[in-house]
């Protein structure tokens, strides 16, 4: 047998974007629910694949592994997941939960199928878009064994520094009267007449201003 008939190809860019980005999602929307301990099982199978996968437990010995000599893996569009430690492989209790999550983002859930269940199987249509409301939040590891574990590590966002704001009167009448406020605090010696340049020549800042009121104030009373 050829490798690529017998070994499972577990990457995620071997899907077409649309599921790539839906299955980067879910993984998403699961790690924020608390499920970290589910990992990647396959994602494109070739046809010669399908065939071989669909032989066994038919010409060839073992458990019967799929129903279809059809599969949407074929198309790129779906990927299969199982369940690391502590619970089982395909443990139901934990698909569900991810299957209910497939549900509210589109993502057609093997588990919903009726007659053949196939719950550890996720796809979409080469049509899905993200629904409205959520987006990929930052570097999401989908592990692809069961030693690994989901994580979304979200970078900090950097602070945006805000310009202070220069100081703009909403009429003449109010520059003018401040200005006249600060000229007789200098005039008695309470503050510097830099201040009363710069409130003249644009540069003074509305929280330096109310800064200097303040202080005027408190020192008037002393």
């Amino acid at each position: 047998m050829s490798s690529s008939v017998t070994t499972t190809c577990r990457d995620l860019s071997e899907l077409l974007p649309a599921a790539q980005t839906a299955c980067r999602l879910l993984f998403q929307e699961c790690f924020k629910v608390g499920i970290k301990n589910i990992f990647i099982t396959e994602t494109y199978r070739s046809q010669e694949r399908q065939n071989y996968l669909y032989a066994q437990g038919r010409t060839r010995p073992g458990q019967i592994v799929t129903w279809t000599l059809s599969s949407n893996h074929k198309s790129r569009l779906a990927w299969d997941i199982a369940v690391g430690p502590p619970q089982s492989l395909y443990d139901v209790t934990t698909l569900t939960r991810v299957g209910a999550i497939a549900r509210k983002l589109g993502i057609t859930w093997g588990g919903d199928w009726i007659g053949s269940i196939d719950r550890p199987h996720f796809e979409v249509k080469s049509s899905w878009k993200m629904p409205a409301g959520y987006k990929l939040e930052g570097k999401l590891n989908v592990p692809t064994n069961s030693k690994g574990q989901v994580q979304l590590i979200v970078e900090d966002k950097k602070e945006v520094i805000k310009m202070a704001q220069t100081w703009n009167p909403g009429s003449p009448a109010m520059k003018t009267e401040t200005e006249n406020f600060i000229a007789q605090a200098v005039k008695d010696g309470i503050i510097q007449e830099s201040h009363l340049k710069d409130l003249q020549n644009g540069t003074m800042t509305t929280d330096r201003l109310i800064g200097l009121y303040i202080t005027i104030q408190q020192r008037r009373c002393k």
